[in-house]
Parts: C-alpha cells; sequence; structure tokens
C-alpha cells in the first residue's frame, strides 16, 4: 500500500483549540509561547488564530497582538481563520501569508454557525479568496460537518463534494475536510474522499478529524491509504465544537506523529518536545492532556527517572 512518504502536519490547537477554552480568557503572553513552542517543535503549518468578531469569539481578540509577537520560524506557514472581508483586512494587515475560508456542507451548521445559507457564505468567501490571490497570499479552504452534523444527522458524500468543488474553484491550494463532531468511520471517510477526488486532486485534500467517539486515527490512516498527504491536529487533543454538545477535541497531534513515526512516515516535528509542549498548554489551561501518547511517554519518563 502506497502511503506519503512525508505528510504535513497542520497544527490547530493555538486557533481551533484554544477558541474553545471555557470560563478564562488565554493570556496573550500563552498563545504567543504556544506557537513559539510549536514552531521548535517543528511543526510546519500553525494556524495562529483567526479575525473574527471579539463578541463571538473572545479568546480570538488579541490575534493581531499575537502575530505581531510570535517568533517567526524559517519555512513555518503561520495562518489565520478570515470569515469575511473585514477580516481579511486585518490579516493583511498584520503580513500573513496565508488565510483560510471556510464553509459547512449542512444549511443547519451554516446558519448556526455563520448565520447564513450555505450560498450565502460561500459568497462572503470568494471575495476573500480574490482578495487574497491577488495580493500573493495563500488561500486554505475548510468544510465543516463533513462526515455528520448535530442538527441534520449523516452527511451525503455529493453534498460535501458540491462546497469543495466550489472552494477549489475559488482557487484554494487545498481543501480541507472537517469532522467536526467526530462520527465519521474509516469507511464513510474514504467515501467522502473518493466524491471529492473528482474534482479535487488527492495531494491537495486534507483531513481535519475530531475524536468524539475515538475513531479519529483509524479515519485518518484511512485518509493515508488514499493517499492524503496532510493531517489537521490540535497539541493535547484541545479543541471541541459549541454547536455539539459532548463534541471533544481535535485529535491529539502527540497521537497523530506518532501513529506516523511508527508507519515510517516522516513528519519533521520532534515528538518528545510536543510532548512536553501539550503538557505545558494544558498546566496553563487547567486540564490534562487528551493525548494517549502524551501521558504513556509521560509515565515511561517517570519510571526511568
Amino acid at each position: 500500500m502506497a502511503y506519503p512518504k512525508f505528510v504535513t502536519i497542520f497544527e490547530a490547537g493555538a486557533r481551533d483549540g484554544l477558541q474553545n477554552v471555557k470560563d478564562v480568557i488565554v493570556p496573550t503572553d500563552v498563545r504567543v509561547e504556544l506557537i513559539d513552542r510549536l514552531t521548535d517543535c517543528g511543526i510546519p503549518k500553525i494556524e495562529a488564530g483567526s479575525f473574527v468578531s471579539p463578541k463571538w469569539v473572545p479568546q480570538m481578540a488579541d490575534t493581531a497582538e499575537v502575530l505581531s509577537r510570535i517568533r517567526r520560524g524559517k519555512d513555518v506557514v503561520y495562518t489565520v481563520l478570515t470569515p469575511n472581508m473585514k477580516g481579511y483586512q486585518q490579516a493583511a494587515e498584520n503580513n500573513c501569508e496565508e488565510v483560510i475560508i471556510f464553509a459547512a456542507a449542512t444549511e443547519s451548521f451554516s446558519q448556526a454557525n455563520t448565520n447564513c445559507s450555505i450560498a450565502e457564505s460561500l459568497e462572503r468567501m470568494k471575495p476573500v479568496a480574490d482578495a487574497a490571490l491577488a495580493e500573493g497570499r495563500a488561500v486554505r479552504g475548510v468544510v465543516s460537518v463533513v462526515l455528520g452534523c448535530p442538527f441534520e444527522g449523516e452527511v451525503e458524500a455529493e453534498r460535501v463534494a458540491e462546497v469543495t468543488r466550489e472552494l477549489w474553484k475559488m482557487g484554494c491550494y487545498e481543501v480541507c475536510l472537517g469532522d467536526t463532531i467526530g462520527t465519521g468511520t474509516p469507511v464513510k471517510a474514504q467515501k467522502l474522499i473518493e466524491a471529492v477526488a473528482r474534482d479535487v486532486p488527492i495531494e491537495k485534500i486534507a483531513l481535519h478529524f475530531h475524536d468524539t467517539y475515538g475513531q479519529s486515527l483509524a479515519n485518518i490512516l484511512a485518509g493515508l491509504e488514499m493517499g492524503v498527504p496532510t493531517i489537521d491536529a490540535a497539541v493535547a487533543g484541545l479543541g471541541g465544537c459549541p454547536y455539539s454538545p459532548g463534541a471533544t477535541g481535535n485529535v491529539a497531534t502527540e497521537d497523530v506523529v506518532f501513529m506516523l513515526n511508527g508507519m515510517g512516515i516522516e513528519t519533521g516535528v520532534d515528538l518528545d518536545a510536543l510532548v512536553d509542549t501539550g503538557w505545558w498548554i494544558s498546566e496553563k489551561i487547567g486540564r490534562r492532556p487528551a493525548s494517549r501518547v502524551a501521558h504513556a511517554i509521560m509515565s515511561k519518563r517517570k519510571r526511568a527517572a
């Protein structure tokens, strides 16, 4: 079976992970240090924040300051979520080299997440993509609830393919498939990838799986078997979904890297440093890492000591 020889890790913890922290606003210093630590781990792509209304996502209110203070690593891409032209203008003012645009695969989730229909959300995204491309910035497209919706249940692959097709036509260099509520299973994931790959080359597809039902690694393996080369993950398994009660965080980056290492697939990521970073940020926000690899490695270290 021809797995990719190298897999790009797209680290979502500093944005998708931290934005769902409840009860306390994560200090700017902590966000900056998290990104710097992830840079030192060898992560090639880091989602540094988002330019959205602080009213709706207060954790991301200081994204501009974070971007001004992080220590930018050589060959590391720092990207931000931009839901509209106002967000894009802020990204441009803060020297962002890549932006993310997004849409949902179901009408119900689109209304809950962006207060508009899928068609309207795509209309909002197009001028963002046009402006970014005209100014030399890369554009990444993300589709949410691709394998299950908290309001509509199972989602047909063709519905997802219709949305990814539109994002691809806008000029996105990559389209990321997000299992926002974590209900996907391997065969369903492969059928989804097959449908999307009719329009988007397999090497331009990324996977973003939440681990609510413990299926993320199995689903990622199913994607790797098809040649998908980019995996989204969040250090310590940070994250969640505000519109899906009980949905847990993203698949833990530590768990993904450990699996890939064991398969002989290169990532360029320092697993030990990543485990340290996961424990560090978990302590800062008052929780324990969701990564089983992180717990196993820490236990091994304690026994060795």
